[in-house]
């Protein structure tokens, strides 16, 4: 039966190794996949496929693409004057999706984490540096994760572009639209008076 067959388990042990994919979420996964028509089980194997085959980092910006470089990087349309580094191409996704802003990217492919063995110069900075010392840059928005390594590695860069005559800004921190004060953390509420802005111009 396929439920202990060597192909089926195998199926099963691959599914499970997926984040937040546990053995009973596997097992529905992988009976739905025997479930499946042929032509519905080959499309997944080759999207699956046509991702580990197609898809490479970008030589400029190190985001994930089909293309190099990237449709970001290549869109003639972007204001090339700014730079918003992120920690994964996930987050350049997220930003991306506000449809708020329109600059080129940079991504770190990672963040320095000492204790996870992941250093500066497993990160992609010196790839930034050579873009900032390239001219034509202004702004270096630091858009890394609100956490302890994201702060971190901000820092990190701060340091390490402070002479390069460009301006480095940071995401706003604080409540967001439609919170109610009572159920906020402390930490949001501490970025929030922290970040607070004038009322009058």
């Amino acid at each position: 039966m396929a439920g202990t067959s060597a192909s089926f388990e195998r199926l099963k042990t691959e599914f499970a190794r997926l984040p937040g994919i546990g053995q009973r979420s596997a097992e529905r996964l992988a009976y739905h996949v025997l479930r499946s028509d042929s032509a519905s089980a080959m499309a997944l194997a080759e999207a699956i496929r046509d991702v580990k085959t197609r898809i490479r980092p970008c030589s400029l910006c190190f985001n994930l693409d089909e293309e190099d470089p990237c449709s970001i990087c290549s869109d003639e349309t972007r204001d090339r004057s700014r730079i918003c580094v992120v920690e994964q191409p996930k987050d350049l996704t997220s930003i991306e999706q506000t449809g708020s802003y329109r600059g080129l990217y940079h991504v770190l492919m990672g963040r320095i984490a000492p204790l996870e063995g992941r250093n500066p110069e497993d990160l992609t900075l010196d790839a930034l540096s050579e873009r900032i010392e390239a001219g034509g840059v202004v702004e270096v928005i630091l858009a890394t994760n609100p956490t302890l390594e994201g702060d971190g590695t901000a820092l990190h860069i701060t340091e390490m572009l402070k002479d390069a005559g460009v301006q480095l800004t940071r995401l706003a921190r604080g409540l967001p639209t439609g919170a109610q004060i009572e159920y906020a953390s402390t930490a949001i509420l501490a970025d929030a008076l922290k970040g607070r802005t004038s009322v009058i111009e």
